[in-house]
């Protein structure tokens, strides 16, 4: 079973590879003469492709829980806070979401070749985080601007992948911008280490969930005890979503 696995995941592997390269050629050559909203729809198309093979080629289903605790109007603001396990959310969350979104990650993701020059032609927040307040500011400077244009922004506020079962320190940047800003949180829990584990090039089948909270306002409130609230909520979901990861740990 595990050499069928191995094999599934090496084609997956060549199919994001492969595909990705003509994709990404075709957004650096076309996006002067797109909107940003194009471009963001464009690279969709890719992430979308890697999507589908994940699901044709490895066997994962996706399963999205709470779709109606989403922000309706075309202008309405939302910053997504989101549990981070693998690779595949960072994925799929363009995928399955309605709405264009833009990610805060670090600027090193621009150099990667192909992907990451396709990312650099779109309206994303990326930083230097060797500039400390100075990264800070501008991602609440640009994160007012997509907001305000109707661009949802997206974090990871553990900020690096966790292992299954296990939680990381939950950073205030998602709160503090959005207490900045004025902006809702919603609070994501993801159960993709089931099938994509952490760091691990072995795939298995499965079912992914994507558990969407109810927003929480963040006006009038400090960014640490919003930070806790959204915390809280997302790991008791990881617990309810994926029960035996946390039975040792109960």
């Amino acid at each position: 079973m595990k050499l069928l696995f191995f094999i599934r995941s090496v084609l997956h592997f060549l199919w994001m590879g492969l595909t990705v390269i003509p994709w990404a050629t075709v957004v650096v050559v076309v996006s002067p003469f797109l909107s940003p909203t194009q471009v963001y729809w464009l690279c969709a198309g890719w992430l979308k492709c890697a999507v589908w093979g994940g699901k044709r080629i490895l066997g994962i289903e996706n399963k999205v829980i709470g779709l109606e605790n989403l922000p309706v109007g075309e202008k309405s603001p939302a910053i997504l806070l989101v549990k981070h396990q693998s690779t595949w959310e960072t994925f799929a969350m363009v995928a399955l979401m309605p709405h264009p979104l833009a990610y805060v990650f670090k600027k090193e993701l621009l150099y990667v070749p192909f992907f990451g020059w396709a990312m650099s032609r779109m309206d994303m927040i990326h930083i230097d985080r060797s500039q400390g307040r100075r990264a800070f500011a501008k991602v609440v400077e640009q994160g007012k601007r997509l907001l305000a244009q109707g661009t949802w922004v997206i974090m990871f506020p553990e900020g690096t992948r966790i292992p299954r079962g296990q939680m990381g320190e939950y950073k205030t940047g998602g709160t503090r911008l959005a207490v900045e800003t004025g902006a809702p949180v919603i609070p994501v829990a993801v159960t993709s280490a089931k099938c994509w584990p952490r760091k691990a090039f072995l795939k298995t089948p499965g079912t992914v969930e994507f558990s969407i909270g109810p927003p929480i306002s963040s006006v009038g409130r400090k960014p640490d005890e919003l930070m806790a609230e959204v915390q809280q909520w997302i790991e008791a979901e990881m617990r309810r979503l994926d029960p035996d990861a946390y039975a040792d740990r109960a």
